[in-house]
């Protein structure tokens, strides 16, 4: 698909597709007219792109966690990780858990104030 309808199918604007591309993170083909092609595949890796990116991961920490995340299951062991990128995804991963804790706490007294504000039904 061109990048008007990956754009819309994904709901990440062209430039930012375009971004990706030129940071590394996706790849897209090429048509005979130099047109970009995107694939599903390409989409699904911009979806995770999008959702790291608005949980606060820098593009630069993406790069080196994404092949792990959307290329499915590999050793891990066998790349040589150093210890402050294990930190920075560590950190990065403790901030995701506090949110989503948040979350939840927000979503339990919602639920809890819909409980109440109902009118009993007799």
């Amino acid at each position: 698909m061109k990048i008007s309808e990956a754009s819309r199918i994904s709901g990440v604007s062209a430039r930012s597709l375009r971004y990706y591309e030129d940071e590394g993170l996706i790849v897209p083909g090429r048509f005979g007219n130099g047109y970009r092609d995107y694939c599903r595949s390409t989409i699904d890796r911009v979806l995770a792109i999008r959702s790291l990116l608005e949980s606060g991961l820098p593009v630069r920490l993406i790069k080196e966690v994404l092949p792990h995340l959307t290329d499915g299951p590999d050793d891990v062991s066998r790349d040589v990780v150093c210890a402050e990128f294990l930190h920075e995804v560590q950190s990065y991963r403790d901030r995701l858990a506090a949110r989503i804790a948040d979350l939840s706490a927000q979503q339990a007294a919602l639920d809890a104030y819909l409980r109440r504000a109902r009118p009993t039904e007799a």
